[in-house]
């Protein structure tokens, strides 16, 4: 899915048009507030981080997981991913194996975080992290989940795209917002503002972190002319970057956010490419949704997420891994 160009822009049409479905989205928040209402969460031995967002499409949530995962290893734990497997066929609860599970199976996000720490995919979030607890897990770093509320969470931070914030303000399908801003903010334990800007924030309980996505290997493509595509959340963001390494960017494409890459999609682009004299690049997400026989000829371009200010965030992570198991409490 692309989001609708309405969700954020200030044109006279695109507001009326919100307006239009904005009772379509009191409905979409209260079945978030219903929910939570009549959940009955499970508490697992482990204790639990989300990693979540208050909009539709990408904010950055899987990369500043993975980083967290990092850190959290760092303190001696043992971490597992907890996540849906959007996109992918598995119900679950099944722990992901990169060596066997494709992105049809898992989803792509998955296999992201399966590269970094062991990884468990479940529709059903307790179920999910039954198995992480049986599995010997110390901490359960749940990689989106916020308004899902199966499980007991230990610490929660919101991922909101700095650039962008809440979009028009709107609750889905009129605007970019699973529920009403303060009414998620209020469950938050911080913030985690993704790149540049400073959106309009309601009151939040705790700290106001900074964050950005980097690329791994900054000066890889330096110089080089690229054809570029990408399938996620918000693909100018990942063009950008390119043009910010000092790639010439020849041509970019743009496809919905999970895009399911056909043949005669892939052989188009390796042609343009080629017609170009430029190299076809794309994100890591969109590689690994990619069938391997087709990722001849195409360059991953990874990236990780860095704090610009971690000391709040260290207390945080420094509580979460002292606390122990519950067992241990």
């Amino acid at each position: 899915m692309r989001a609708p160009d309405f969700w954020t822009s200030d044109r006279a049409a695109a507001k009326a048009l919100a307006v239009l479905l904005s009772p379509l989205g009191v409905l979409y928040g209260e079945s978030v507030r219903w929910r939570q209402k009549r959940a009955h969460p499970f508490r697992p031995r482990a204790r639990v981080l989300c990693v979540g967002n208050l909009t539709a499409g990408g904010s950055g949530k899987t990369p500043i997981a993975i980083a967290l995962g990092r850190m959290l290893a760092t303190r001696g734990k043992k971490v597992f991913f907890l996540t849906r497997g959007y996109g992918g066929q598995m119900h679950g609860p099944v722990q992901v194996d990169p060596a066997r599970h494709m992105a049809a199976d898992v989803g792509d996000e998955p296999l992201l975080l399966a590269a970094q720490s062991p990884t468990v995919v479940a529709r059903d979030r307790a179920a999910g992290a039954r198995l992480a607890d049986s599995l010997g897990a110390d901490i359960i770093v749940m990689d989106d989940g916020f308004q899902n509320f199966q499980i007991a969470k230990d610490v929660s931070l919101v991922v909101v795209d700095a650039e962008t914030g809440f979009g028009n303000g709107r609750l889905i399908p009129a605007g970019p917002l699973r529920e009403a801003s303060a009414q998620g903010l209020a469950r938050a334990d911080g913030i985690v503002l993704m790149g540049d800007g400073l959106p309009k924030l309601p009151p939040v309980n705790g700290p106001i972190l900074r964050a950005g996505l980097l690329p791994t290997s900054p000066e890889a493509l330096s110089g080089r002319t690229v054809f570029a595509f990408a399938g996620i959340g918000r693909p100018e963001k990942f063009f950008r970057m390119l043009r910010t390494m000092g790639a010439v960017v020849a041509a970019a494409q743009a496809f919905p956010d999970h895009h399911g890459f056909t043949a005669p999609e892939l052989s188009a682009l390796k042609t343009a490419a080629a017609n170009t004299g430029a190299l076809l690049v794309t994100t890591e997400k969109d590689f690994v949704r990619l069938d391997p026989s087709a990722r001849t000829n195409i360059l991953p371009v990874p990236v990780h997420a860095v704090f610009t200010d971690a000391s709040a965030l260290t207390l945080l992570l420094d509580r979460l891994a002292e606390a122990g198991n519950v067992e241990s409490l």
